[in-house]
């Protein structure tokens, strides 16, 4: 256990109904991550997306973690609502028990929580809403893991709440000096190209820092790296970066309770 290692994670579970996301590649995900953020049903997902995403979790040994966003099928969950603290903390209640529910059923634990979309992103900088969120979590089950941005609201309201924190990193998004993702309209936001994205991330891991867009060292604490399943190149990247990472010697798993 003295190895260093590292958590690997993807949003799946994103589809609904006949419709797929980005380029519908979960299956092969599974083989190179070691946690999934399963969409819910509101912003991604529905009952047998979800059944059946937990079920390749659990066949994968897989930890499964609890994806809640805005309930906004049409816009994927990246645009904000108006929604008081209290809704969203009913919301991400409501969500959790969704995941959980088909994780019962299929013998595995919940893991962890991690928001999606807009309402990570508001969470990042808005600390009602991150405590919300953190509320909801704490209400559900305290010895959940909460995924959060290093340095961000989100991360104090998780700490705040006596949840384990694990501080993300995100393998294809560029980031500001500030920490903060740049917004995915800029161009140079997403990142696709597998072999600079693995030679970035292993430097993050084994250094701590990161270049951001502007050509600046940022200083960075990562538990876990996310690849978005809606990358275009989100498998190459991730079964680049998983041989880069076993290269250096660092073991990917994820992290326990």
């Amino acid at each position: 256990m003295g190895t260093k290692a590292i958590d690997l994670n993807s949003d799946l579970g994103e589809g609904y109904g006949p419709f797929h996301v980005g380029t519908n590649v979960d299956d092969e995900l599974f083989a190179l991550i070691s946690s999934a953020n399963v969409a819910c049903g509101f912003h991604g997902g529905d009952p047998l997306t979800i059944e059946r995403t937990v079920a390749l979790a659990a066949r994968h040994g897989v930890a499964v973690g609890a994806h809640p966003g805005f309930p906004d099928l049409v816009g994927f969950g990246r645009r904000v609502l108006a929604a008081t603290p209290a809704e969203i903390e009913a919301d991400v209640l409501y969500q959790l028990g969704a995941v959980a529910g088909f994780c019962r059923a299929a013998g595995v634990p919940l893991h962890h929580v991690k928001a999606h979309g807009a309402l990570y992103n508001l969470a990042v900088k808005e600390r009602d809403v991150a405590d919300a969120i953190a509320r909801a979590t704490r209400r559900f089950d305290r010895d959940l893991a909460f995924v959060a941005l290093p340095g961000s609201a989100l991360e104090a309201a998780g700490e705040a709440a006596g949840l384990r924190v694990l501080r993300e990193a995100f393998a294809d998004r560029a980031y500001n000096a500030d920490g903060s993702l740049v917004a995915r309209g800029v161009p140079g936001a997403v990142l696709t190209d597998p072999v600079a994205v693995a030679e970035r991330m292993v430097t993050l891991v084994t250094t701590g820092t990161i270049e951001t867009i502007d050509g600046a060292t940022l200083h960075l604490q990562a538990d876990t790296i996310c690849i978005h399943s809606d990358t275009p190149t989100a498998v190459p990247i991730a079964r680049e970066l998983r041989a880069r990472l076993e290269q250096a010697g660092i073991g990917i798993r994820a992290r326990e309770a």
